[in-house]
C-alpha cells in the first residue's frame, strides 16, 4: 500500500469527522470576524480619535524637531592683507587727524597687529588693563570697527601702521 493510498483511505473512513472539523473552524471564523465588526462599529469614534491623536503627535515631533535644530552653517573666511612695504614707512598724518587717533592709542593699535593681548599691551605700556581697553574699545569706535582684526586689517590699509 503506498502513501497516497493511506491518506485517501484515512479521508474516506474519516470524511464526516473532517467535514464536522472544517465547518466548526469556518463558523468560528465567521464569528471572531462578526466580533471584530461589532466591536469596530461600537467603537469607531474612539478609533479614528486614536488615529488622528497619533497622526497629530508624529507631526508635532517632527515639527518640533525641524523648529528646534537650527541650520547655521559657519562660514570661515581668510583675507590676506597686502601692505606694500619699501622699508620707508611712514604714518599717514593725515589719516590719523582724520579718525582723531592720539599717538597712546596708535602705540596700543600696534602692539595689537603684534599679536599681543590686552594684559601683554598694558604691562608693556606700563598702564593697567582698564586702560588698554578703553583704548581699544575707542579705536573700535574711531575706525568704525567690531573686532581687533578688523581694527588691523583697515589701519594697516590706511597706512596708519606697518
Amino acid at each position: 500500500m503506498t502513501m497516497i493510498q493511506t491518506v485517501a483511505g484515512f479521508f474516506s473512513k474519516n470524511r464526516q469527522i473532517m467535514l464536522y472539523g472544517v465547518s466548526l473552524a469556518m463558523l468560528l471564523f465567521l464569528l471572531k470576524w462578526l466580533e471584530l465588526r461589532f466591536l469596530v462599529i461600537n467603537h469607531i469614534v474612539e478609533i479614528y480619535t486614536g488615529v488622528l491623536a497619533l497622526i497629530f503627535t508624529g507631526l508635532g515631533i517632527w515639527l518640533a524637531v525641524k523648529l528646534i535644530k537650527p541650520e547655521v552653517k559657519t562660514v570661515i573666511v581668510e583675507k590676506e592683507v597686502r601692505v606694500m612695504s619699501d622699508g620707508n614707512f611712514s604714518v599717514n598724518e593725515a589719516e590719523m587727524s582724520r579718525f582723531g587717533l592720539s599717538k597712546r592709542e596708535l602705540e596700543v593699535l600696534e602692539l595689537i597687529a603684534a599679536g599681543l593681548s590686552n594684559q601683554d599691551i598694558a604691562s608693556r605700556l606700563f598702564v593697567s588693563l582698564n586702560t588698554v581697553k578703553t583704548h581699544s574699545s575707542r579705536l573700535f569706535e574711531k575706525l568704525e570697527v567690531k573686532s581687533r582684526t578688523q581694527a588691523v586689517e583697515k589701519a594697516k590699509r590706511l597706512s596708519l601702521i606697518r
